[in-house]
């Protein structure tokens, strides 16, 4: 028979993330050559499998004596996934799933599936999924950081995040999505933003309700000089050109420079761009506003991102945030006196967020702010949203 070809997409994807240690996104990029409908079916099977990890292990443990060769454990995966969560029928799901394993494992993954096919969705009752598709780590440092919340978070995960949009001040919305109060646009998720009317005259970009929070918190004004560090993929950057300031976007990364550019141009908004490490950036002269997001374990955005949980380690999160302090220091030095820093990470892990609290940039002080009276706030997918932590900052006035 030969290889399903949307299920071989999904075994090279899986064998990228969980035995490469590469992301979906890079392992997208060297998916074997394939009809546009079949990678995303892939991608589709792929992040189930990567959501409901531990689940799927769990349900397959009864039928397994060993641990079958990685070939024969990635096609047990993809057919489980399909066979009990992806509704998929049973004969294509375990016909497809043997159709991508050389011919000497095609015996035990027939037999194991067919199993499986038996005890149906039924097998998954009773496991304690939240605990068991999230790494212990991760669930030991959420708990610490948001409490009993850990169990909402890790229940959030399992579903892939909507489709929300940030519109151009006086476009018209596209039909069918539900409007926010805080002016982001929601669609369901699976919606293509490329096929909703406007896009491709620029009229919005895909932003997460989280993620469009700290330009709104910066508030930039018509007019004013203002610094986006480590700007790419350009989300932020178009909110504050599109409130009128004149933006400075700095990305250290030329591959997501221009990607940032390319966004930027669709959307026909202007922006300076400079290709320079923020942490090293010396420009001339200080800014009205700075925002800067940090590069961080990206734990908020698992919804989006499954692969996030299978390719970070502990000791990533104390380096990141080292990273993150000087950063948050440098981006300091840009501020005018009386100016005001936005600092945020699509992180939950406290160490890259509220910690950052106990020592702010020298003559720095929280600037409460409409949405965070405290001047820092908090944001989690149990929410409806990704998880984000964003303080406000001022500059204060020279004596």
């Amino acid at each position: 028979m030969p290889a399903n070809p949307a299920r071989l997409a999904a075994s090279h994807l899986l064998e990228a993330v969980l035995e490469r240690g590469r992301s979906l996104e890079e392992a997208l990029d060297t998916a074997p050559a394939m009809e546009a409908r079949d990678k995303a079916a892939g991608h589709r099977i792929a992040a189930t499998v990567l959501r409901r990890l531990g689940s799927l292990d769990a349900a397959l443990e009864p039928w397994l004596r060993r641990q079958p060769p990685a070939p024969a454990l990635r096609a047990l995966r993809i057919g489980a996934a399909e066979l009990l969560l992806l509704g998929t029928p049973a004969h294509a799901a375990v016909s497809a799933a043997v159709s991508v394993v050389p011919k000497p494992l095609a015996g035990v993954v027939n037999a194991v599936l067919r199993r499986v096919t038996e005890a149906g969705p039924a097998v998954l009752e009773g496991l304690d999924a939240e605990r068991l598709d999230t790494p212990s780590w991760l669930w030991a440092s959420w708990h610490a950081a948001h409490g009993p919340a850990v169990r909402a978070i890790a229940r959030a995960h399992r579903e892939e995040a909507p489709l929300d949009l940030s519109l151009k001040p006086g476009a018209t919305p596209p039909p069918g999505g539900e409007a926010l109060p805080g002016g982001t646009l929601r669609f369901p998720a699976g919606t293509r933003i490329t096929e909703l009317p406007g896009f491709a005259e620029g009229e919005f970009w895909a932003q997460d309700e989280a993620a469009a929070l700290p330009a709104r918190l910066l508030d930039a004004k018509p007019g004013e000089r203002v610094a986006d560090l480590c700007a790419a993929p350009g989300g932020k950057t178009a909110q504050l050109a599109a409130a009128g300031a004149e933006v400075v976007a700095v990305e250290r990364d030329a591959k997501r420079l221009l990607r940032l550019r390319e966004n930027l141009e669709r959307l026909r908004l202007p922006a300076e761009l400079v290709q320079a490490d923020a942490a090293r950036w010396q420009p001339e002269g200080r800014f009205d506003a700075v925002l800067l997001d940090a590069p961080c374990t990206a734990t908020g955005t698992i919804r989006r991102h499954p692969d996030v949980p299978h390719l970070k380690r502990p000791k990533d999160v104390p380096a990141l945030a080292a990273q993150q302090k000087a950063l948050l220091d440098a981006a300091a030095r840009l501020v005018k006196p009386g100016g005001r820093l936005v600092f945020s990470t699509c992180s939950l892990q406290a160490e890259e967020g509220e910690a950052h609290l106990r020592a702010l940039p020298e003559g720095f002080a929280l600037d409460p702010a409409p949405g965070a009276p405290e001047g820092w706030l908090r944001t989690r997918p149990d929410q409806g949203m990704d998880g984000f932590f964003i303080a406000r900052l001022r500059r204060k006035l020279a004596p």
